[in-house]
């Protein structure tokens, strides 16, 4: 895939595997909902306690693939240094669950995942992507 490609395909929607290494074990390795705008990071949300970020904060760097689930079958993979912050809650968490479940079902999740999210605390997760790999097999199939 050309840049250009690449950056659209990671703009889309599409559910992201994100891989952490986790010391002498595998990586961790966990799906996520996330937000990318081309030419910048990309950014998803997850528990202020939870093992994933812990490990983040650990490794400094994040692995994070999106792909088609269908054939001609398309991938983009990210690898880079990952940062902190807080998450703003229309665009990082009310915006993302709208993206991925819709208007009626996202604010429904919103609402049932609401005291868990203020239980648990959020942060913003940034991976500046440095290294990428492509793949369309659409240019396979004609």
């Amino acid at each position: 895939m050309s840049r250009s490609q690449r950056e659209a395909f990671l703009a889309g929607t599409h559910v992201a595997i994100v891989s952490v290494a986790d010391g002498a074990r595998g990586p961790l390795t966990l799906p996520v909902w996330y937000r990318y705008e081309p030419g910048a990071a990309v950014r998803f949300v997850t528990g202020a306690t939870s093992r994933k970020l812990g490990l983040i904060k650990k490794a400094g760097r994040v692995t994070l693939c999106v792909q088609t689930e269908t054939a001609p079958y398309e991938y983009v993979t990210v690898e880079g240094p990952a940062t902190i912050g807080e998450p703003d809650y229309e665009r990082d968490i009310r915006g993302v669950a709208l993206r991925y479940l819709g208007d009626q079902m996202g604010e429904m999740y919103l609402a049932m995942t609401a005291e868990q999210r203020a239980a648990e605390g959020e942060v913003l997760v940034s991976v500046r992507p440095e290294r990428w790999l492509t793949a369309d097999f659409h240019k396979m199939t004609g």
